[in-house]
């Protein structure tokens, strides 16, 4: 049987918590986090907060916050929200692409340039259909917010593509981030077709390194396997949707296993993370798939969850406002309706607590105030801001 927290003994203290309390499968979150606490032997107490919904938004996928702190919000069906928290007015942006709207697939992920005040350049990622099927492209675009007209884009560049397209549409990823090196960070999802993660004539099932302009570096890892590795970092990841530095500039990445075995891992410079070949999952019609354990040669998580919890997000929190989270890893959860809190720097890395939430939880972010926005999924999903009790 394969540990839940890659802990024996938090197995051990989630099985007894089943035993005396008669509950199913899925544990209740309190019982959780006092399995959780009791496994890690830490004398941290949990993190109180509290959480005020906002506004609501039509599918939103992700979000930033501008320098001026009113947020950018996208929505799956092709929609660029301005969002102003101080007096919740909402602004369509115009000249957004068309995008492919259907399964997992839409309008995804806003970046900022790193020297957005400056030129206002920012990043989105989005699905498209074409010759082949469908695949997701990055575009960087001048954000115009003129206060006489509707914010709108301007100067669009395509700068990034998944190659090849293929059929269905699932499993895009397309998360971005910039490091402080200045390079853009992507994430790309192996589409559901298990083997292009593994093949370095496509760049499915990777993690992605580019300069600003969408050229590739030259100090990426595989520059003899041809034009499209070079702009590989690592390989072997299957739905990678979490994706953040935390405070020493390390990339981390969140990923939905298939049957159980979702993953966070640390991301090295040229390393295999095994999938289709390994996981601590198994395939949805119920084939193993060999575990991490059995195949060495392959970088495993630093930690797993079966049950899952369908990581959707991540960020590293650096503020004030929540002092058990400090340099805390937090993720969002779809299927676990949860927002998890990890820390990095125990060994092994392990969950410290879960904050249960009602909703299937799409996005995190932190507000300059250090305080934490919330996006839920869905219709009608909620814009939620967490705030020190």
């Amino acid at each position: 049987m394969r540990n839940i927290y890659q802990s024996s003994s938090l197995c051990a203290s989630l099985l007894l918590l089943c035993f005396t309390t008669g509950c199913s499968a899925q544990i209740d979150t309190e019982q959780h986090n006092k399995a959780v606490a009791a496994a890690s032997n830490s004398p941290q107490s949990l993190q109180s907060y509290q959480v005020h919904a906002i506004a609501d938004f039509n599918e939103p996928w992700a979000f930033v916050e501008l320098p001026n702190g009113q947020l950018l919000i996208t929505e799956k069906a092709g929609k660029l929200k301005l969002f102003n928290p101080k007096t919740h007015q909402i602004l369509d942006v115009q000249a957004v692409p068309r995008v492919a709207y259907g399964g997992q697939g839409g309008l995804g992920d806003v970046v900022l340039d790193p020297d957005f005040q400056q030129n206002q350049f920012i990043y989105l990622s989005y699905a498209e259909s074409g010759m082949g099927g469908y695949g997701a492209v990055v575009i960087r675009a001048k954000l115009l917010l003129d206060v006489k007209s509707a914010p709108k884009l301007t100067q669009i560049q395509r700068i990034w593509q998944q190659t090849p397209k293929v059929s269905g549409q699932g499993h895009y990823a397309h998360r971005m981030q910039f490091g402080a090196d200045g390079k853009l960070w992507i994430s790309s999802g192996e589409r559901q077709k298990f083997e292009p993660a593994q093949d370095l004539k496509g760049n499915l099932g990777k993690i992605l390194r580019l300069n600003a302009d969408g050229t590739s570096p030259r100090d990426n890892p595989f520059q003899q396997h041809g034009e499209i590795a070079k702009q590989v970092w690592s390989l072997g990841h299957r739905n990678p949707l979490g994706m953040a530095f935390d405070a020493k500039g390390q990339l981390w990445v969140a990923e939905m296993g298939p049957k159980g075995g979702d993953e966070l891992n640390v991301i090295v410079k040229g390393e295999n993370y095994g999938y289709p070949l390994v996981s601590n999952g198994d395939h949805y019609n119920g084939l193993p798939i060999p575990d991490h354990a059995t195949r060495p040669e392959f970088k495993a998580p630093v930690l797993d969850w079966t049950p899952v919890i369908s990581p959707s997000s991540l960020i590293f929190y650096t503020g004030d406002v929540f002092p058990q989270w400090k340099d805390k890893a937090l993720l969002g959860g779809l299927s676990s309706q949860a927002i998890i809190v990890v820390d990095t720097h125990t060994k092994p890395v392990q969950e410290i607590q879960r904050l249960p939430m009602g909703q299937r939880i799409r996005g995190l972010l932190q507000a300059k105030d250090g305080n934490i926005w919330v996006i839920e999924d869905g219709k009608s999903a909620r814009l939620l801001k967490l705030t020190a009790k």
